[in-house]
């Protein structure tokens, strides 16, 4: 068991050696319920919601990544009252916070988050967005493991307390259907240039992501939908993934999603009125960490706007 603590404790630092201090990648297997997050460009594409999620990665492990999420988002068009605003709405806002531990250290991100469209058809809209990110990370220096407190970035805050703040923006762009989408975003455009506070990392590295997902209705009670995710950032592997779900009664669905080279996950949701209630359990493929534990996501979203019944789901 003591053997286990240790080689838990040299890979959780060995993450961190790995992806510079202070920076972390944060995982979410239901990223399609949280598009507006990695792309501004889709805020208010499924109209003005309440979101938000919690995940436990490594459950069982102590200073294993916990994640918490809020947001809200409106739009425009349905607090103007349109027929349709999903189509013929201009302009949408989001608010974002997202808080992260893993090891030693603390991150808060806040995202302010704007999005204009354009009707390029009458099914079709072209997205814009455009946000501002603050990130706030702190280092308790008593949490250090014995590798982290050998690297003069953070080892001269062995025993004490540091916290960095840094501001950046995010840009987006999207093509939107009824039954399919196509993004592009960037996270720090500006690499984390303007920060303040005690200097325990270089900047925060660009980040491009790209989603898509298609939807179709099988028959009249189950609808097959696929997403598929990918992330490019400097100082982390590529991130690849994706999803299938099967939507049933357009009331339950349930569904399998694989991380390359990292995770299976297993998805189950409910749809009921205006309430999004959903539930993934990963676990590590054979060639990922094993005995670091599985991990439990939990996410709820509400519409309370415009048509307050979800419909329809990604």
């Amino acid at each position: 068991m003591k053997n286990r603590v240790i080689l838990i404790g040299i890979l959780l630092s060995c993450c961190t050696l790995g992806e510079t201090f202070g920076q972390s990648r944060k995982y979410i297997s239901q990223f399609t319920q949280f598009q507006s997050y990695y792309n501004p460009g889709l805020t208010g594409y499924e109209g003005s919601a309440v979101r938000g999620f919690v995940r436990n990665q490594w459950s069982g492990v102590e200073g294993a990544p916990k994640t918490r999420f809020l947001s809200l988002e409106l739009d425009f068009g349905e607090l103007g009252g349109l027929e349709d605003p999903a189509l013929m709405g201009k302009n949408a806002m989001s608010l974002n916070m997202l808080h992260d531990t893993y090891g030693a250290f603390q991150e808060t991100e806040l995202i302010g988050a704007y999005a204009s469209r354009i009707r390029i058809s009458d099914r079709h809209n072209l997205r814009l967005g455009a946000g501002v990110n603050y990130l706030s990370v702190r280092l308790d220096g008593n949490a250090l493991t014995v590798e982290q407190s050998q690297d003069a970035s953070v080892g001269q805050y062995m025993g004490s307390f540091a916290n960095m703040q840094i501001l950046d923006f995010n840009l987006g762009l999207a093509l939107t259907h009824e039954n399919y989408y196509l993004s592009y975003g960037m996270h720090n455009v500006n690499g984390g240039r303007l920060s303040t506070g005690d200097n325990f990392m270089d900047g925060n590295p660009v980040s491009m992501m790209v989603q898509a997902g298609y939807r179709l209705a099988i028959n009249e009670s189950i609808t097959g939908i696929g997403n598929f995710f990918y992330r490019r950032q400097e100082g982390f592997a590529d991130n690849t993934e994706f999803n299938l779900k099967a939507l049933m009664l357009d009331t339950f669905w349930v569904g399998a999603g694989h991380r390359f080279n990292y995770a299976n996950s297993l998805h189950v949701g409910y749809l009921g009125g205006n309430f999004r209630l959903g539930y993934v359990y990963e676990y590590p493929t054979t060639s990922s960490r094993q005995f670091l534990g599985n991990t439990h996501e939990f996410m709820v979203m509400m519409k309370f706007l415009g048509d307050r019944e979800y419909r329809k789901i990604w």
